[in-house]
């Protein structure tokens, strides 16, 4: 009997503090699904709206912390607006140092998540950022555009992990 109990008090001693919902911030406690309309671009990138639109939610299901719905259906809304894609050189050709070889690409989201009930409530918001390399081949258009969507998803799962984990 004093082996039970001992095994008892073990077991429920190790398991002080363990909560089965996630680690989602005080404010967004009571979100569980969310919209996401199409992304807005400030930039000159084609198509870079629809490609950040995807990697969001992409990153929103990886994560698992939420549902994706409707506006009609959903806790809040998550609008977003590719802000800034900058490229910068990395390594040049070694006899035409303005040759770029290698390049790197940085992407910048503004996001705000705002709730559907009152729809003025901001209940989180912020920038993430993202970035890639790239080898430049022949086009150099081509080699910028394929870039373009990881440096996007890197950018999504910091925006996620920050609406998920609060960090």
């Amino acid at each position: 009997m004093r082996l039970l109990a001992s095994f008892l008090a073990l077991v429920l001693a190790s398991c002080a503090g363990y909560s089965l919902n996630g680690a989602k911030p005080k404010s967004l406690e009571n979100v569980r699904s969310i919209a996401v309309p199409m992304f807005k671009n400030d930039t000159l990138q084609p198509r870079a709206e629809a490609l950040a639109t995807s990697a969001a939610v992409d990153a929103l299901v990886s994560d698992g912390t939420y549902r994706i719905g409707t506006r009609e259906n959903a806790d809040a809304v998550l609008e977003g607006t590719v802000s800034e894609i900058e490229y910068t050189q990395i390594r040049s050709t070694p006899l035409d140092t303005l040759r770029p070889l290698e390049i790197q690409n940085r992407v910048a989201i503004l996001w705000i998540l705002r709730d559907t009930k009152p729809p003025f409530d901001i209940l989180a918001s912020g920038t993430s950022s993202g970035t890639s390399r790239l080898f430049v081949d022949s086009n150099l258009q081509t080699a910028r555009t394929n870039s373009l969507p990881d440096a996007l998803e890197r950018a999504s799962i910091t925006m996620v992990s920050r609406l998920a984990n609060g960090y």
